[in-house]
C-alpha cells in the first residue's frame, strides 16, 4: 500500500459529490483509497491490474495539488502522459518573493499560465508553493523551460516568444509524424 497526503481544502475535490470522483479512481486505476479527512493521509492499494494502479499515486498528489478531477484522470489517458511538479519555495528567497514569483507566472488575469497551457498543450496549475503540469513529455518540459525562464526574470514578453516558436515546432513534428 502506498501512501499519499492531500491538503485539508483539496479533500472534498478527492472524494467528490457522493463519493464520485473516489469511484472514479478506484474503478479506472484498479486501487481502493483509503482517505483520511482528518490528516489528508491517502492509502492506495493496488487490487487489479497492477499497471493501471501505477498512475493511481500521481492521479491522487495531482488533484491534491490542484487539478481537477478529469485533468488528473488523463494521466491514465496514456502511457507517455506524466505529471510533474515544480516547488517554487526551492527557487525563492522568502514568502515575498514567492509571492511576486508566483504573480509573474500566473500573469494578469491568469494571461500566462493560460498561454503556457494553450501553447504547450500541457494542463498548468499554481497551488500553494508548487506549479503542478500534466502534460505529454514534450509539453511538460516546455513548461518547465517557460517557468524556468520567469523564475530568473525574463521578460514576459521573451516567454511568450518561447512559447510561440515551441508550439509551432510540436505542430510541425506532429504534423510530420501524421504523415509517415
Amino acid at each position: 500500500m502506498q501512501h499519499v497526503t492531500v491538503p485539508q481544502d483539496r479533500i472534498g475535490v478527492l472524494i467528490g459529490s457522493g463519493g464520485e470522483t473516489m469511484r472514479e479512481i478506484e474503478d479506472r486505476a484498479d486501487v481502493r483509497l483509503d482517505i483520511d479527512s482528518e490528516d489528508g493521509s491517502v492509502g492506495i492499494e493496488t487490487v487489479g491490474d497492477p499497471l493501471a494502479a501505477m498512475d493511481a499515486p500521481d492521479i491522487v498528489k495531482a488533484i491534491g495539488r490542484g487539478f481537477k478531477p478529469e485533468a488528473a484522470l488523463s494521466l491514465l489517458e496514456s502511457d507517455m502522459r506524466r505529471f510533474d511538479l515544480i516547488d517554487l519555495s526551492e527557487q525563492t528567497r522568502n514568502r515575498n518573493d514567492l509571492q511576486r514569483q508566483k504573480g509573474r507566472i500566473i500573469g494578469e488575469d491568469g494571461r500566462t499560465r493560460e498561454l503556457m497551457e494553450q501553447l504547450s498543450g500541457a494542463d498548468v496549475v499554481v497551488y500553494g508553493s508548487t506549479v503542478g503540469i500534466i502534460g505529454e513529455p514534450e509539453e511538460v518540459d516546455v513548461v518547465r523551460r517557460a517557468v524556468g525562464m520567469i523564475l530568473d526574470g525574463a521578460p514576459h514578453g521573451s516567454v511568450y516568444s518561447f512559447l510561440e516558436r515551441k508550439h509551432n515546432q510540436m505542430k510541425q513534428g506532429w504534423d510530420v509524424r501524421k504523415q509517415t
